[in-house]
């Protein structure tokens, strides 16, 4: 069966070996393919898994796709362990071991610069959500009902009206976090908020951020965190991390899918 080269992550040589039970996606192991001074690490998986055709196939299929992240992700925390490592996106794929030494090659100089101001540093992530308001209780006996159709609209009103006060508090306690986190990181970035429909979280997104931190300064970040907790009132703050600095990588979409040298595409 032919196989390309699935590539994770470009790092330095590492100081300590992976762990030897490591296994990437499709269940093949890692390994290290030097070039100067950088290490890829890559491992081979089936062409007609991996090809453009066979990706758009499986993008239907989320199984698939969630067990192709797991493995991803699994190598890209083995790595964090030892090393800095540079994460490259899900299902970056090439030809050969060679094609990924033309890409090292080529992005060497980019490649060490983010390296070096990656090195000791970790990615945390940070989430807040509005908690949805509770049903209010069915009084007993009769039901509540507005004495007019003036009562119902007026209620109507003054519960849009709750509602949009209690989203703008969420958004300025939103800014006011990010500007705090912002500044006890070396760097820090937006995302889009997530989709409840997509993420099945509870409440609306109104935080969606990364941060770059220096391990050594990561449990003054995390205490910081729990401390907001604590002000957030109704609001739900989830902390994810440490990760890889996905977020702080520097490559683009074209680079992560497919690597620079886009003659490669297999």
């Amino acid at each position: 069966m032919t196989g390309l080269r699935y590539v994770y992550a470009i790092c330095r040589p590492l100081g300590a070996p992976l762990q030897a039970q490591l296994t990437g996606v499709g269940g093949a192991p890692p390994a290290l393919l030097p070039h100067h001074g950088l290490i890829a690490v890559v491992s081979t998986v089936p062409e007609a898994d991996f090809c453009e055709e066979g990706l758009k196939a499986h993008l239907e299929d989320l199984d698939w796709l969630a067990a192709t992240a797991r493995a991803h992700q699994g190598v890209i925390d083995a790595l964090t362990t030892v090393t800095t490592p540079l994460p490259l996106r899900l299902a970056t794929v090439f030809r050969d071991d060679s094609a990924v030494r033309i890409m090292m090659e080529a992005r060497e100089a980019d490649f060490l610069r983010a390296l070096d101001r990656l090195e000791g540093r970790v990615e945390w992530g940070v989430k807040v959500f509005t908690e949805p308001a509770p049903e209010p209780a069915e009084p007993a006996g009769k039901p509540d009902r507005p004495a007019s159709g003036r009562d119902y609209l007026r209620r109507r009103r003054a519960d849009a009206r709750a509602h949009e006060e209690g989203l703008q508090a969420a958004e300025a306690f939103a800014r006011s976090l990010h500007e705090r986190l912002g500044a006890q990181a070396e760097d820090s970035r937006l995302h889009p908020p997530q989709s409840v429909a997509l993420s099945g979280a509870r409440g609306r997104n109104v935080l969606n951020a990364a941060y770059l931190v220096r391990r050594d300064r990561s449990e003054e970040f995390v205490e910081l965190v729990d401390r907001t907790k604590d002000e957030a009132g109704r609001l739900r703050v989830e902390l994810t991390g440490p990760w890889a600095a996905y977020s702080f990588s520097g490559l683009s979409e074209e680079e992560a899918r497919y690597g620079v040298t886009a003659g490669e595409r297999p």
